[in-house]
């Protein structure tokens, strides 16, 4: 029997009309890019609801020899992020314009070395809690494609939802949290990359900063 499709966990996916750049961009630049969910290719970082593409893009710049994919579902997103590949004239970044959880299940066991979840949808309302994209059939995907030593790295301006990352994240078998003392969720990590989305601090707190490492 097929799975009932999980419910959504984004909510609008457009905006405001596209720019004509950004148009032209999803008309040329985006069938080049854009993956088969089915069939995705190889790839070592993915991050999952990529914004405006700033911090994917500055990833892959700072890292050539690596090989990215970022899933968003907002067209806005997706026309800003092509904007920034083609002024950055890069090769090693592909795309998915919809849920990451087509594509997750296709994915090779060990074979993502890091997934970035950077400020999704909080959901804050508890009557909506089940449309947060952290869930524990979720996690335990995204610890089946990391490799050994890879890296889950999670950051959120809601504290509760902080809290509920945490809580599933530490009972996802092979994930291990690597804060050593309480000040640890509040730095970024090493190579973070502060977006525009994150200086507007639209959540209850400053934001949170949880990384996750995958044993064995």
């Amino acid at each position: 029997m097929d799975q009932l499709k999980p419910l959504r966990s984004f909510g609008r996916i457009k905006a405001r009309a596209l720019k004509p750049n950004q148009e032209r961009l999803i008309e040329t630049l985006l069938p080049r890019l854009a993956i088969d969910p089915a069939a995705p290719p190889a790839i070592d970082v993915l991050e999952i609801g990529f914004g405006g593409g700033e911090h994917l893009v500055a990833q892959a710049r700072a890292a050539p020899d690596l090989r990215f994919l970022g899933v968003e579902p907002f067209l806005n997103g997706v026309g800003s992020c092509l904007r920034h590949i083609e002024a950055a004239g890069l090769e090693t970044v592909r795309l998915h314009a919809g849920d990451v959880r087509d594509v997750l299940p296709v994915v090779p066991d060990a074979s993502v070395s890091r997934v970035y979840i950077l400020f999704p949808d909080p959901w804050p309302k508890a009557r909506h809690h089940k449309r947060r994209l952290i869930q524990a059939e979720f996690l335990a995907e995204i610890g089946r494609i990391l490799t050994p030593g890879g890296a889950l790295l999670f950051a959120t301006d809601w504290k509760d939802y902080a809290a509920w990352t945490l809580e599933r994240a530490v009972k996802t078998p092979g994930l291990i949290w690597q804060a050593e003392r309480p000040g640890d969720w509040r730095t970024p990590w090493a190579g973070h990359v502060t977006t525009r989305y994150e200086e507007k601090r639209l959540g209850d707190t400053a934001p949170i900063f949880l990384a996750f490492r995958k044993t064995g």
